[in-house]
């Protein structure tokens, strides 16, 4: 590492020093956080486990001989489309998103003053900082004339920090007040920030409940399937006149056992509630984000920027010994307007009193971070003093001196008004007259309190985790409506053993001095208690405990670490946008678990069936074509409008337990009712000639494809409950296309369906209704069940 000289500190680097370090690598080029490449995107959609089953059905009916049979591979081109575009998308907003956020430095080289990107910025430049400008790597200070910077977005502490000359300044934070200069000590990965984001840099699959329920069940299945099909197909190759028509069935048979098109209903609802969320401005950055915050039972907060704006407001005045609140307002007003170069604090007392009275400056002393007051001179009116009171107030004063005490720990920023008759120097004078307290808050974002409120009525728990001083976070927390916001710890105190911390968060509500390994360290304790957590935020300190939770979410206008590990982006820092998600992910939720009861229904009733017609060794009772006239008109058409349908009822555990307690009995009910009217109208295939044989096996076909329809429709009804006129209105009309397809003669030759005997009709009604009783039944037993247990 090369040296810094005096005269690098007074001119900056030189060209040459300057290439030095970037031909050494010592920039400020670093690796962007958390998203994958992609690469890794397709790999991730294409490569799994329904794509995998999917494409070696594919490849065995290509080899049988029947590639017009393989339309079912569409199912794979559109589950990774869908998938592949939507991650891409998410990841090129946020790249916009940088673009559009993208921070520039002044440097000191060769004597002048440039601006660069931030990458550019090499070890040893000498960088100058002004009021509002970000600290871009970490350094020391060179020089500061009243320099204060805002670290909120590292440590979570609202009030700014004082900077003196040998100070160390972190990446992250930004000067709110002052100028300076100061030596880039550490850059690139090397800097606090970064170091603090390399820890969440690896990418983690959102914890989606329905999507691991469905990969279980495909899982399931990956491990039936294989020897039924292999079952069906050796029973077939003895009754097909060829090897290929008995591996054509059992395809047919194997792709009706996989629920190929609940991964595909399952994406299109998260893509319509992404579209929705995206018109709200909100980011989402994975399918399964939708259904993330419906599912939460636990939301953390932080308090700087996402319950308050991270600005200072003012709050109110206390007047002192003669003086009124009119009078006081008067002296703000005019102290504001002589201000020039106004900090937070003076553009609060500003925004509050606007109406100067016009009062003649004779004289102005700016605001200075080392003597902690600023003073104006009018003509008329004498000196006024603006600062902190353990400087102003003289000695007594002790009522004062109490309120002031009082006010501070509540999380009041509080300052004092004072006059003096003598003229305005860099020195204050022997005595002032206090005049009035002026009390400052943080100013809370409009739409907390509602939302906050919000969440409290659906039953999740409010926790606010801050690095902001603890009577501070929980003024704030009080006044945006947090419940039991009284109950306030201190977080240097927390324990480190996680049932212990565990035990102390389900007591607690606000937390302050959180540090960021702490907020980590808090949301695994919650979520090692069964809890589903959320997490807000949007500072370098929230990254760890945004990437940890079942949900981060970040604001669109923090930092770059918080936006790339959070699973949400609020583009516009609205909470607002929140509820809309919660209906986005109950809608998703609810209605797949409809799709997902009739898709593993299917896979249900197709593994019994097979299973029995491989044991039994007669022909399959359904041909390819009959299989897709069953799913599209019972599952595939009305999942469509299931799967978009609106519904926001609550969200209740247990996806996969409510599924398979359905489908699984209900598959059963189907095929013993679907095999019952197969065996009734083939009952005669044996005595006849064979040339009649064929016609009486596409008439017990055509029965039990009607049979398997019925049921399936009244499946469809059970599992659309509760009932609305659309619902059986879908129903019907998917009883009136099958019923155009059995009558219509072109349609019934080119499903090979067969009109059957009056009889067989008569016993394709009795097995519907009889299943059909049953099927309800089942559907009110479960529902009820539901209810009992979490009542």
């Amino acid at each position: 590492m090369s040296s810094v000289t005096d005269d690098s500190t007074r001119s900056g680097l030189s060209s040459a020093e300057v290439a030095e370090r970037v031909r050494d690598g010592r920039t400020n080029q670093h690796q962007q956080p958390v998203n994958r490449t992609v690469p890794q995107i397709i790999r991730a959609n294409v490569l799994t486990p329904v794509n995998a089953i999917m494409l070696v059905l594919f490849a065995l009916i290509v080899i049988a001989g029947f590639p017009k049979d393989g339309l079912f591979v569409g199912v794979v081109i559109s589950n990774s489309v869908i998938g592949v575009i939507q991650e891409i998308r998410s990841r090129r907003a946020l790249a916009r998103l940088e673009v559009l956020n993208a921070h520039s430095a002044s440097v000191l080289r060769d004597g002048n003053l440039l601006d660069i990107p931030v990458q550019e910025v090499v070890l040893d430049d000498v960088l100058a900082l002004r009021s509002g400008e970000e600290v871009v790597v970490d350094g020391t200070v060179l020089d500061a004339v009243g320099l204060e910077v805002d670290e909120s977005l590292l440590t979570g502490e609202a009030d700014p920090v004082d900077k003196e000359t040998g100070d160390e300044v972190l990446s992250g934070s930004f000067a709110s007040a002052g100028s300076g200069y100061y030596l880039a000590t550490r850059v690139g990965a090397d800097s606090y920030g970064n170091k603090l984001a390399e820890e969440a840099r690896r990418f983690v699959i959102v914890n989606s409940e329905l999507r691991q329920g469905i990969n279980r069940i495909l899982r399931w299945l990956s491990f039936t399937i294989p020897p039924a099909a292999l079952l069906l197909f050796l029973s077939l190759n003895k009754v097909e006149p060829s090897w290929q028509r008995a591996l054509q069935g059992s395809v047919a048979a194997a792709v009706a056992m996989v629920p190929d098109g609940l991964v595909l209903l399952t994406s299109l609802a998260f893509v319509a509630g992404i579209i929705s969320l995206a018109r709200k401005n909100a980011l989402a950055k994975e399918l399964a984000t939708v259904e993330l915050l419906a599912r939460v039972d636990t939301l953390c907060l932080d308090k700087t920027g996402t319950i308050t704006t991270g600005e200072i407001s003012f709050g109110r005045v206390h007047p002192l010994a003669d003086t009124t609140e009119e009078s006081v307002g008067e002296m703000l007003a005019a102290i504001a307007a002589a201000d020039t170069d106004p900090n937070p604090t003076m553009l609060a007392v500003a925004a509050a009193f606007p109406d100067s009275p016009g009062w003649k400056v004779t004289a102005l002393q700016p605001f200075s971070s080392a003597k902690k007051w600023s003073g104006v001179q009018f003509a008329d009116q004498g000196t006024f003093y603006f600062g902190a009171p353990d400087i102003l107030l003289g000695e007594g004063e002790t009522e004062t001196r109490e309120f002031v005490l009082e006010h501070s720990r509540e999380g009041c920023r509080v300052l004092l008004l004072a006059q003096s008759n003598q003229d305005l120097t860099e020195d204050l004078p022997g005595t002032t007259v206090p005049l009035a307290v002026v009390l400052f808050e943080d100013t809370l974002r409009d739409d907390v309190a509602e939302i906050l409120a919000f969440f409290t009525d659906q039953g999740v728990q409010i926790k606010v985790i801050s690095g902001d001083s603890i009577h501070t976070v929980a003024s704030v927390a009080g006044r945006a409506g947090v419940p039991n916001a009284h109950r306030a710890t201190d977080a240097r105190g927390l324990p480190e053993h996680q049932e212990d911390l565990a035990q102390v968060l389900e007591e607690g509500t606000v937390f302050g001095r959180v540090t960021p390994h702490q907020k980590r360290a808090m949301v695994g304790a919650l979520q090692s208690k069964g809890r589903v957590v959320a997490m807000t935020g949007d500072g370098v300190n929230d990254v760890l405990a945004l990437k940890d939770a079942d949900m981060g979410i970040a604001m669109g206008s923090g930092s770059a670490a918080s936006r790339g590990a959070a699973e949400l982006v609020l583009m516009d820092d609205r909470l607002a946008t929140l509820p809309e998600v919660v209906a986005q992910g109950r809608r998703v939720i609810n209605n797949i678990e409809r799709v997902g009861n009739l898709f593993v229904t299917k896979a249900t009733y197709a593994v019994l069936l097979t299973a029995i017609i491989g044991i039994q060794q007669i022909e399959f009772p359904f041909l390819p074509r009959h299989l897709t006239l069953i799913g599209t008109f019972s599952i595939g058409l009305p999942g469509v409008f299931l799967a978009l349908a609106p519904d926001e009822s609550l969200v209740r555990r247990g996806f996969l337990r409510r599924v398979l307690g359905f489908s699984l009995p209900a598959g059963f009910i189907a095929a013993a009712g679907t095999w019952s009217a197969y065996l009734f109208a083939r009952s005669g295939i044996d005595s006849v000639l064979p040339s009649t044989s064929e016609r009486v096996l596409a008439e017990a076909r055509t029965t039990a494809t009607m049979t398997l329809l019925g049921i399936g429709l009244v499946i469809l009804i059970v599992v659309s409950r509760p009932l609305k006129p659309w619902k059986v209105l879908l129903a019907g009309c998917m009883a009136g296309l099958y019923a155009a397809v059995m009558f219509v003669e072109p349609l019934r030759m080119y499903f090979l369906l067969d009109l059957p005997p009056i009889e067989q009709w008569l016993v394709t009604g009795i097995v519907v209704v009889v299943a059909g009783s049953l099927i309800v039944a089942l559907g009110r037993f479960t529902e009820s069940e539901m209810a009992r247990r979490f009542r």
